[in-house]
């Protein structure tokens, strides 16, 4: 199957009578081959949820805005929100970062070998640190030092580089500075964070010494979408790796590294393949 034959279909709306069939039928009717779909009812809720991935048809030419026409009148009878989009589109990121380069190298590299289907118009940070990487991929490197007395300024120089560089998605991979409100509204939905996930919840400075001070079995990480509550937006993905007593500090850190590049990855993956509905402060993640 190429890619660039097959488009994207999300879905939802209140759980319905109907409701597969509203989407599987108008796919038929348009002779629409369906290669994937996942679906979630949320019984609780009475909230349900529709990612189909289709062929266009085989015989005929596909004319994608009437298909986008008819399929509205089908939607709106049911009150969803729909979103269609080519299976084969590479999204433009934006990666915020600071001095650690572990989850930006892990990126870069997917990026490199095609892992990850995206482009990278830019780079961000309020560091100068990691500009020879940021280089040596041809990426443009914009080091943007902050203090509380400029925090205003240097923001609105970030989102004027979001938005001249159409970005679809912002990636903070480990950018250690806490966004003002203004920001992370403006950037609902479409900008992913990355943090350590210990419990308790080590907090300050050099957590995984925290944690093995205290004999933690567990070391993990959290990706997650921004909002106003710090480190506290709806989870996309989480990743966890058990440790013991033989793991002296430095080997948490490490495991920790791996699990935050690892963990990220896939918390992009499953934005740019649609497979992320936000919902009530929290997500559906469709085929993960």
């Amino acid at each position: 199957m190429k890619q660039h034959d097959t488009l994207i279909l999300t879905a939802s709306c209140e759980s319905r009578l109907g409701t597969v069939d509203a989407v599987t039928g108008y796919l038929y009717e348009q002779q629409c081959y369906v290669a994937d779909m996942q679906t979630f009812d949320d019984a609780r809720a009475g909230y349900f949820f529709i990612r189909v991935e289709f062929r266009r048809p085989e015989q005929g030419e596909f004319n994608e805005a009437a298909f986008r026409d008819g399929f509205a009148v089908r939607a709106e009878k049911y009150g969803m929100d729909w979103e269609l989009s080519e299976r084969s589109h590479r999204p433009s990121v934006v990666i915020m970062v600071s001095k650690f380069d572990h989850c930006l190298n892990d990126l870069l590299y997917r990026y490199r070998t095609g892992q990850l289907a995206i482009e990278i118009p830019a780079i961000i940070s309020n560091h100068p640190d990691l500009q020879r990487l940021a280089d040596w991929h041809h990426i443009p490197y914009y080091h943007l030092p902050i203090t509380p007395d400029t925090k205003a300024e240097q923001e609105a120089q970030l989102w004027r580089i979001v938005q001249e560089s159409n970005a679809e998605l912002v990636v903070l991979a480990r950018y250690m500075q806490v966004l003002s409100p203004d920001l992370c509204n403006k950037l609902a939905g479409r900008a992913i964070n990355i943090h350590h996930s210990l419990l308790p919840g080590f907090k300050g400075a050099q957590p995984y010494h925290q944690a093995y001070a205290k004999g933690v079995k567990l070391v993990g990480a959290t990706a997650h979408y921004i909002n106003n509550e710090l480190d506290e937006g709806p989870i996309i993905t989480q990743g966890v790796q058990a440790v013991d007593h033989s793991h002296y500090p430095e080997e948490l850190v490490a495991k920790g590294r791996d699990i935050e590049c690892v963990t990220l990855a896939r918390a992009i993956q499953y934005h740019i393949e649609k497979r992320v509905f936000m919902y009530r402060g929290k997500t559906v993640v469709l085929g993960s």
